[in-house]
């Protein structure tokens, strides 16, 4: 029978880009609606190094979500010169959660990222005894690699001699797109999971491409071809407890998606649990959405699990156009189209149920 409503613990966002100043007043509020806390990405500019620059950030965003029991988990940003004195602050603090991998180039605001792994070892060290998490954009960035082929090459070259160096460092393996990615995960040590983005599950690299350039379902990494598009909704038909939520939302000014060099990076904090509902529900696998939006991710994190709950009703809502982005508008992901599940108002409290009519 067709569900009308549904009620699950609370979820997290395992991978959140909130920025700063104005925009992060405009985007945080909706990852506030519906999660409880959230991986905070540090690349800023610039970038949140240090545990200081960590207080500060946390501060900011505090300030945006005040009213709400909204709780950010912080995120440093791994650099050729992080020192393993910094690992120890950063796991002294307790509110800083991992650190963040980026390849030079790989992304927004990855110019100050990791040039070779190698540079990295006494932090990883200290990583790995504290039990610090390293969670990895694995792609590689040389200009010779193909883009759709960067997250397996990174697979080979990086990851895999990274888990044989340390293999007591736990890693989170964030938005993967691969098919490759998904078997890897799933043959490795519980130290290895994995997030999963709404835009990889729910489209292939076709919609890049349909009806004209489509620039807001540019991201990196990259839409890829339907065969890796399948093996991430079989992940999540399995219901392995490897992989969890993670949305990756990642606000951008419509004018600079729209633009001659526009911006990587899908903002879908505006309906994010709506969205995986709607695919969990298409994919027949709902009984399984709780676990990847609830369990998985404090599991793995040694995180409790929230206490409260939302309930979604199966009702159809229109996404808008457009969002105000401080000053300026962003485009949201699925623009104007219709959703059938939607947040209640009220939210419940107690054990998480599903009711059928």
């Amino acid at each position: 029978m067709t569900k009308k409503q549904l009620t699950i613990t609370q979820p997290d966002d395992w991978h959140l880009h909130l920025r700063d100043g104005e925009a992060l007043n405009s985007v945080a509020p909706f990852s506030a609606r519906q999660f409880a806390r959230a991986i905070i990405m540090p690349n800023l500019d610039p970038p949140v190094t240090t545990v200081v620059q960590a207080v500060e950030y946390l501060d900011e965003i505090l300030a945006a979500v005040d009213g709400t029991d909204f709780e950010p988990l912080m995120t440093l940003y791994l650099t050729d010169n992080t020192s393993p004195d910094e690992i120890i602050a950063a796991r002294k603090s307790c509110f800083i959660k991992g650190l963040k991998l980026y390849p030079a180039g790989a992304t927004t605001n990855s110019d100050a990222g990791v040039t070779d792994i190698s540079n990295c070892y006494g932090a990883l060290e200290e990583m790995q005894r504290s039990g610090l998490p390293l969670l990895v954009h694995g792609e590689v960035t040389t200009s010779d690699i193909d883009i759709f082929d960067r997250e397996k090459l990174f697979i080979d070259r990086t990851l895999q001699p990274l888990t044989e160096r340390f293999p007591g460092l736990k890693i989170v393996f964030e938005h993967i797109t691969t098919k490759e990615a998904a078997d890897f995960v799933l043959q490795s040590n519980n130290n290895i999971a994995a997030t999963i983005t709404p835009q990889h599950l729910l489209f292939n690299r076709n919609a890049l491409f349909r009806g004209g350039l489509q620039p807001h379902h540019y991201c990196l990494p990259v839409l890829k071809r339907d065969l890796h598009q399948q093996a991430l909704l079989a992940i999540i038909r399995s219901g392995s407890h490897k992989f969890f939520l993670g949305t990756d939302s990642a606000p951008h000014a419509r004018l600079k998606k729209e633009s001659p060099c526009g911006c990587a990076g899908i903002f879908s904090a505006h309906a994010a649990i709506e969205i995986y509902t709607s695919i969990f529900e298409q994919q027949d696998c709902l009984e399984n959405l709780e676990a990847f939006a609830s369990f998985n991710g404090p599991d793995f994190y040694g995180l409790p699990h929230n206490s409260k709950t939302i309930t979604l009703i199966k009702e159809d809502w229109q996404i808008p156009d457009e969002y105000a982005l401080g000053n300026e508008s962003l485009v949201p992901f699925l623009a104007g189209q219709t959703m059938s599940w939607k947040i209640s108002e009220q939210e419940s409290q107690g054990t998480s149920e599903t009711e059928e009519p």
